[in-house]
């Protein structure tokens, strides 16, 4: 199971979170990623922490202000992105320009969408992963593997049923490490969560309590 912690713009330290978060992966043998602000990359990634993106955008070099290079995610030490949150929604022409972008800097990509239809959309287009993410439950205390497995479990065949390469991640309200074992039991190869982690007192114990029962 992949855990991806995404910092989104919480008012935390993100190098304190990434540094519990590489201790937890070394000591738990857990691949842990985190995703912090564009500005923050590379101090994230100066931890030794597995280091994403929270977005790249569909452009190349060029006069693009206020967009964010794949060739600079990558200079400033990510290996991967995240694509289509459903806080910073894309069209579905500019997600295929984007992973062609982190393609081009050997990004790996996660592409959110709210439900299976939209995650076989996703999942036609090539990325490493989809993550299902139903908005109404992001940022809340019941997790999607609890309110809607039937999601989750219809989100992995959804994928499978386009490219079986494309891994599957579970989204939203993701919090303890029951979540994320009811995540693995559905199907999915790892989750995706924010608040659980970035909004906790001691962020390294709630990434200990995630991973324990992994």
């Amino acid at each position: 199971m992949f855990v991806l912690v995404n910092l989104k713009a919480y008012p935390c330290d993100p190098v304190e979170v990434a540094t519990a978060a590489a201790t937890v992966a070394d000591d738990s043998g857990v691949d842990v990623g985190i995703a912090p602000q564009a500005a923050h990359l590379p101090a994230v990634a100066e931890t030794g922490v597995e280091t994403w993106a929270q977005h790249v955008s569909p452009v190349e070099h060029g006069s693009h202000t206020g967009s964010t290079l794949a060739e600079a995610v990558d200079d400033a030490g990510a290996t991967g992105t995240l694509l289509n949150h459903s806080e910073n929604r894309m069209k579905l022409a500019d997600i295929d320009a984007s992973l062609d972008a982190a393609d081009r800097a050997d990004l790996e990509t996660v592409v959110c969408a709210n439900n299976p239809e939209q995650i076989a959309a996703a999942a036609a287009l090539g990325p490493d992963a989809v993550a299902v993410e139903p908005p109404e439950l992001i940022g809340g205390d019941v997790s999607v593997a609890t309110a809607d497995p039937g999601i989750v479990e219809d989100a992995v065949d959804a994928a499978a049923a386009v490219d079986e390469s494309v891994d599957v991640y579970c989204g939203a309200g993701i919090s303890t490490g029951e979540d994320v074992v009811a995540a693995e039991e559905l199907g999915a190869d790892g989750v995706l969560l924010a608040s659980g982690v970035a909004k906790a007192d001691d962020p390294q114990a709630a990434l200990e309590d995630l991973v324990d029962p992994l």
